[in-house]
């Protein structure tokens, strides 16, 4: 996110993050709150695949990127209301349609089983009347979380050199050059 785009979305000051890095499963997981093998099941079903770098193979490393854990934080928040996976994959289909801005603008409200999206105060205020929100995110504020918590952790570029941890190409290697 440009740093002026920063300054219109928020009040406070937030460290400005690369936007080209990227954040491996770990390090995802700490910031999401949930277990590798919850993060590796949901990019396997294209819950939230990682856009920076796919996995292609044993050993290789996920890349995602801000957004992907943006939305993975949103899905989690989700998950823990007790809305289905089923009515989460619809809404994430949604939030992929938006930009990176438009998010930051919008609060997710649920009644347990179904996700609204409203974009001001009036549509929230409209749905809580009209007895269907229950409870609601404020995607800005998931935003400001997700984004001071990961300019504190490890990140890399895309282009880093990846390396690959399988003991047996490694052997395969050895014996090669020996």
């Amino acid at each position: 996110m440009p740093p002026a785009a920063q300054g219109l979305l928020f009040d406070d000051d937030l460290p400005v993050l690369d936007e080209e890095a990227g954040y491996r499963g770990p390090t995802v997981c700490r910031v999401v709150d949930i277990t590798y093998r919850q993060l590796d099941y949901w990019a396997r079903t294209d819950l939230v695949v990682p856009s920076i770098r796919t996995a292609t193979g044993s050993g290789s490393q996920r890349l995602y990127s801000f957004r992907d854990i943006l939305v993975l934080k949103i899905v989690k928040r989700l998950l823990d209301t007790g809305v289905s996976l089923n009515q989460i994959r619809v809404a994430v289909g949604h939030l992929r349609e938006r930009g990176v801005e438009d998010l930051s603008q919008i609060t997710l409200m649920s009644d347990g089983s179904s996700v609204f999206e409203c974009t001001s105060a009036d549509e929230v205020i409209d749905l809580v009347q009209g007895g269907q929100g229950v409870f609601g995110i404020a995607v800005g504020r998931v935003w400001r979380e997700v984004e001071g918590t990961l300019s504190e952790l490890p990140s890399e570029r895309p282009e880093d050199e990846v390396q690959m941890v399988d003991e047996l190409a490694a052997r395969r290697a050895a014996r090669r050059t020996s």
